[in-house]
């Protein structure tokens, strides 16, 4: 099972389980591409190897000893922005999806995926988008319609609209300036007037609201 030719993809592996990290090993080093440069059986450990061989993508399990996935996810981005960080779990729970993705993780699947949709996983978080298990995916929207809804519904603009679907891609601050030929600041605010119409605190709940008013979609 091998992808398109390109560059080595280097991925960190963490996972408190020495059995469970050998099996994901064993499947993502199935494509060519892939080669797991270091391994992890917690979040402090994971964390100096990162520092230490800074790898393309960080697949974390949530639930680590010393420091756990989602705090780990969150000091990546904070200290290596453009690092992919795909969680890997046996969790599908409400509040580990959420607190992972306001992490700043930039997928979320469960460990009942295929080798080929992981494999495909590793490759949309290094290529810089968003990816989620169709399970999460799910559990998400209907969080969002349970949840319910206001009244009236915003008016974006279309360039507003057009920032959101390159959120739901994934796309940093930066990548969208570029993409849209505008500065980092001119998407700033455009960021903040989408969460003052949209009633939301974050990334996250904007591309969760637009996804339950059908303005943008996960295969956008």
């Amino acid at each position: 099972m091998t992808e398109s030719s390109g560059d080595v993809i280097r991925v960190l592996l963490a996972d408190d389980h020495a059995v469970v990290r050998a099996g994901i090993r064993e499947l993502l080093e199935r494509d060519t591409r892939i080669q797991v440069v270091a391994e992890a059986q917690d979040g402090m450990e994971a964390w100096a190897k990162i520092s230490h061989t800074r790898p393309d993508v960080a697949v974390l399990d949530i639930r680590m000893p010393k420091m756990n996935g989602i705090e780990l996810a969150q000091r990546i981005r904070q200290r290596y922005p453009d690092m992919g960080v795909l969680i890997l779990t046996a969790y599908d729970d409400d509040p580990y999806i959420v607190a992972a993705l306001q992490a700043g993780a930039n997928g979320y699947v469960l460990k009942t995926a295929s080798p080929r949709e992981l494999i495909r996983a590793v490759y949309e978080v290094y290529e810089g988008r968003s990816v989620l298990d169709p399970a999460v995916a799910q559990k998400l929207l209907s969080r969002v319609a349970s949840e319910g809804q206001a009244p009236t519904t915003p008016v974006l603009t279309p360039r507003e609209k057009e920032i959101l679907t390159l959120v739901a891609k994934g796309y940093t601050n930066k990548a969208i300036a570029a993409q849209l030929h505008i500065s980092d600041r001119t998407v700033q605010g455009h960021l903040a007037h989408i969460y003052e119409k949209l009633q939301v605190q974050n990334r996250t709940e904007a591309v969760m609201r637009a996804l339950s008013l059908g303005w943008i979609t996960l295969d956008t």
